[in-house]
């Protein structure tokens, strides 16, 4: 028999902010707890780009959406299904300690700031009359604060699809549209879980836009585009790599930044990409020191990428999830949920101001069966290169990605 659809949508813009309230004494007992959840998120981010990067052209994502969701997804997970979930997003915590860690790190993300814009918000739409543990439904909405929200899928698909996408929208400024596409919720879905996140910062130090002018930037070694290259001189955090420079732009309020890892030679993305991993990543960012004296270039660019994760979920590990043999019983208390597909979309724009962006994730379910001054640094990405914005205090990766072509 034809068994239920649960999708699990998340939508998610560059939050970078999350971690931006000062600790306090009470959080003392939960550091280690946070220390472990952002240590995770930041493997399996590495991880998925590895799995992602030989797909051509640009490439960006947020790592932080697709483990939120996955998390939601994981208090309903049992047995070798639980395990392998675990395994793949780095979930090193106890469901005790991990869910109250990830509800922590949401609420945290709703401060109010003159600085920057962000909203977050979480919601359960679940088919009317469709039964679900109240256990589950009490860990998604205390810890990642998902409101309940009855829907008729049975009656209306693609109404209820045009309601959740609408939601979507509305906490994304209208960034992530059509998360759900047509034929996606069917009257079989019984549950689609939502969270949306809208981030919206300016630099700390702003690009004059008189400056920009379009110039060459170099595909590879033998081919160039036209693109609108920013330019700023002024003090940085600045790391030498030896085969790379990384460069840390700060946005306004200090506690989110966006960092640029450029290769030296205009085809060394490919083997800075092979370099990268979590461990180097940590110490990368470590090392970032204020330069005095920096002369940037950095092009403007915008991009919207979409990607269909259940093949590389697996291929990390979580192949289960997406089989017959899916444990999903901690939802319903039945195994009749397997995941059928997972779909993230993401949107960045940079500009000389600041940074904006969204992602979404889409988690389909079905059950089955010194004095002296030397000369300046100059920073000048014409040529492909990594970039991720991540929270300062935490080190936590929130997007990932690279530009090969800023004008795709």
């Amino acid at each position: 028999m034809k068994l239920p659809f649960v999708h699990l949508a998340l939508a998610l813009l560059p939050a970078v902010a999350v971690f931006a309230q000062p600790p306090t004494a009470a959080d003392s007992d939960r550091d280690s707890d946070q220390a472990a959840l952002t240590q995770g998120d930041n493997a399996f981010a590495v991880g998925l780009y590895a799995q992602l990067r030989a797909q051509p052209g640009n490439l960006f994502f947020s790592p932080a959406s697709i483990s939120t969701a996955f998390g939601m997804a994981y208090a309903g997970a049992r047995g070798e299904t639980a395990s392998q979930i675990a395994s793949v997003f780095h979930f090193t915590l106890s469901p005790e300690q991990l869910h109250p860690a990830m509800g922590k790190l949401l609420a945290a993300m709703n401060p109010k700031s003159a600085s920057y814009q962000l909203n977050v918000a979480d919601a359960l739409w679940a088919q009317r009359g469709q039964s679900f543990l109240p256990e589950y439904l009490k860990v998604v909405q205390s810890s990642y604060g998902a409101g309940f929200q009855p829907i008729d899928f049975r009656a209306g698909p693609d109404a209820a699809r045009a309601t959740i996408n609408h939601w979507i929208e509305k906490q994304t400024n209208n960034k992530i549209q059509d998360l759900l596409a047509p034929g996606a919720v069917t009257p079989t879905t019984r549950l689609v879980i939502t969270n949306a996140i809208y981030f919206k910062g300016d630099w700390l130090d702003a690009f004059d836009k008189k400056a920009t002018e379009d110039a060459d930037f170099h595909l590879s070694a033998s081919q160039t585009v036209k693109a609108p290259l920013m330019h700023e001189t002024g003090g940085f955090a600045y790391f030498d790599g030896g085969a790379f420079q990384a460069l840390e732009l700060a946005y306004k309020g200090g506690a989110l930044a966006m960092v640029v890892l450029l290769p030296k030679d205009v085809d060394g993305l490919p083997a800075l990409e092979q370099s990268l991993t979590a461990a180097a990543l940590s110490e990368w960012t470590g090392k970032l020191a204020p330069v005095d004296k920096v002369v940037v270039t950095l092009p403007r660019f915008a991009m919207t990428r979409a990607f269909e994760l259940n093949d590389a979920l697996a291929a990390m590990g979580m192949a289960q999830a997406f089989t017959g043999a899916a444990d999903f019983s901690g939802m319903t208390g039945r195994r009749d949920f397997t995941i059928s597909a997972a779909i993230h979309k993401a949107f960045i724009d940079v500009n000389e101001t600041g940074t904006e962006a969204a992602a979404a994730t889409s988690i389909v379910m079905r059950a089955t069966a010194m004095r002296y001054e030397p000369p300046p640094v100059v920073f000048r990405a014409d040529h492909p290169f990594l970039f991720l914005i991540r929270d300062t205090r935490s080190g936590a990766i929130l997007f990932l990605g690279r530009v090969a072509d800023p004008t795709k």
